[in-house]
């Protein structure tokens, strides 16, 4: 009886310890069912180059001496952004932003700006950025024997400067100019390299053709004719980029720019025209990148010609606009690659008035104000005339494909409404000469404006026998509304004003305002990141240059964490 026991006890503990087993094993099978795959995401790591052909040579890096906001070689001003920064710098909408000033005061009757330094700031040799730099630079520009832009001069000619402590500086103005913090964007130099340099050696001096120094996020490694290397700086004060250098490598002709694309020398280049941009959808792997950039396609009329009376008339003037199909001129001449303007500040700033009147194409409205006005046809040879004088005039327009072929659809679309104009292409040496001495009728051209939207030197009336008011407008209105602009502190009252001018534009139409145009930028599919926002200078395409990448890794996403790719936090 007791072994019948035992062995029924020794087959329940076998059950028991059976079942057990058959359960942990369905356990562990389970576990392995329900456990999920790592998920893994591509992200961007530090490391490598970005490559870009530039057609043409650098010359000096320096931030006086090649400022974006004046004329100068692009090349050099190219450079010159991505290795010296301003107190100030700008947004996409051109607002000023903090650089190197931290934030500043300016006083109630706006002739005292007062800058906060960015503390900790390094240059790239590791000496600290103080406010001596700051004063150095401004003072340069007011050397007699500065050999920069005249223009800067004179503005800077006013000011005076003051270290009031090691990082706050005080500028102080004859009298109030709210545009000059547009000027603050201009790159600071280190005094402790060239305190002892006179301003008229800058140009030659080894620090600007080449080892510049300054405080940017990339700085000089080396500087040769035909390639400037740029390498990240290690010390920068704000987000580090991934890429660690940027070369630049300068051609002299498109075919050899290209040729280096195709076998994979380069990356990235900006092609100079239309006619050459539309020829590169051969290449699958290249990408084309757009946004508008800070100009104006125009047709200048010349209302001070006793050759052309009927431009004096503000309805021929109209009428003109509303005869044009813009859409259809952008469309064919530049394929798409412009938008229609109506204002002749950009659209995308913050002085822009988005309830300026638009000229949409309307030929029956242009003929009804032609004919309000007297213009027409008495002889029936198709072309309006008044007291003898025809409603013809010569077009000029430079001599390249896009432009002619606009010009010649501007011709056809004003031949509709009777309308004559006859077109001169001519060299762009020689347009630009005739223009600035006011010998023409009319001419289509292109303009590139800066990020001041200050209408000033362009429409003022002061401006129209010497300056770059080319077709000599004068309206007592604009005028007084322009000066208030220049000299009110107050960023509203600014904004009405500039809103105020730009209705008075677009009712006298004293130039015919056609396209704002495109800036293309072509980099290689292997360069990620890179992103356009419009453009106030061909070197904003380097406005989000550190979130560029050519380097990648797979990295396990925590489920429970959000993974930061950007690594911005500053």
């Amino acid at each position: 009886m007791t072994r019948h026991i035992i062995w029924q006890a020794a087959l329940a503990l076998l059950g028991i310890a059976l079942i057990f087993i058959i359960l942990f094993q369905r356990t562990e099978i389970a576990t392995e069912e329900v456990t999920p795959t790592p998920r893994t995401e591509t992200v961007p790591v530090a490391g490598g180059a970005y490559i870009e052909g530039i057609l043409g040579y650098s010359d000096v890096i320096n931030p006086i001496l090649s400022p974006r906001l004046v004329s100068a070689n692009p090349v050099d001003q190219d450079l010159t952004a991505l290795v010296f920064e301003g107190l100030t710098a700008l947004d996409e909408t051109g607002q000023i932003t903090p650089s190197l000033a931290t934030d500043w005061q300016v006083s109630e009757d706006g002739d005292v700006y007062e800058f906060h330094l960015r503390p900790g700031v390094t240059w790239h040799d590791g000496a600290p950025f103080t406010a001596a730099d700051v004063a150095f630079t401004i003072q340069a520009m007011q050397d007699p024997n500065y050999r920069g832009d005249p223009n800067l001069a004179d503005l800077w000619h006013g000011v005076t400067v003051e270290q009031v402590d090691s990082l706050t500086v005080r500028l102080t103005l004859a009298e109030p100019f709210p545009s000059l913090l547009y000027y603050t964007t201009i790159g600071i130099l280190p005094a402790h390299l060239l305190s002892n340099v006179p301003p008229a050696e800058l140009p030659r001096h080894p620090f600007s053709t080449e080892q510049p120094v300054g405080t940017g996020r990339f700085m000089v490694q080396s500087k040769s004719e035909d390639q400037v290397v740029l390498v990240a700086n290690p010390d920068y004060w704000g987000p580090k980029p991934y890429l660690e250098r940027l070369e630049f490598w300068f051609y002299g002709d498109w075919p050899g720019l290209l040729e280096d694309y195709e076998a994979g020398i380069i990356q990235g280049f900006h092609p100079p025209d239309i006619e050459k941009q539309l020829k590169l959808a051969r290449f699958p792997d290249l990408r084309l990148y757009s946004a508008p950039s800070a100009g104006y396609g125009i047709v200048y009329l010349n209302l001070q010609s006793e050759e052309t009376p009927f431009f004096q008339s503000k309805e021929v003037r109209q009428g003109m606009l509303y005869a044009l199909d813009r859409q259809s001129l952008i469309d064919h001449a530049l394929y798409g690659q412009g938008l229609v303007a109506d204002s002749p500040i950009l659209p995308f700033t913050w002085a822009y008035d988005p309830t300026v009147r638009h000229y949409n194409y309307d030929p029956e409205r242009a003929i009804g104000l032609l004919d309000a006005s007297g213009w027409l046809d008495s002889n029936d040879n198709r072309i309006r005339d008044k007291d003898g004088k025809e409603l013809s005039f010569t077009l000029l327009v430079r001599n390249e494909p896009a432009m002619r072929q606009m010009a010649e659809e501007m011709a056809q679309q004003w031949s509709l409404v009777g309308i004559e104009a006859r077109l001169r292409p001519l060299s762009s040496g020689a347009l630009a000469s005739l223009v600035r001495n006011r010998n023409f009728d009319a001419a289509l051209i292109e303009i590139g404006l800066s990020a001041d939207p200050d209408p000033y030197p362009l429409w003022h009336s002061t401006q129209a026998e010497s300056g770059q008011n080319f077709a000599g407008f004068a309206n007592e209105e604009a005028d007084v509304v322009m000066e208030e602009a220049r000299f009110t502190a107050d960023p509203e009252q600014r904004i009405k004003l500039y809103h105020t001018f730009q209705q008075i534009f677009a009712e006298e139409a004293p130039a015919l305002l056609i396209y704002y145009p495109i800036y293309t930028y072509a980099v290689d599919a292997q360069v990620h990141g890179v992103q356009l926002a419009p453009l106030l200078h061909p070197s904003d395409r380097f406005r989000n240059v550190y979130r560029w990448y050519v380097k990648t890794e797979e990295v396990v996403i925590n489920e429970d964490k959000e993974f930061d790719k950007q690594g911005d936090s500053w």
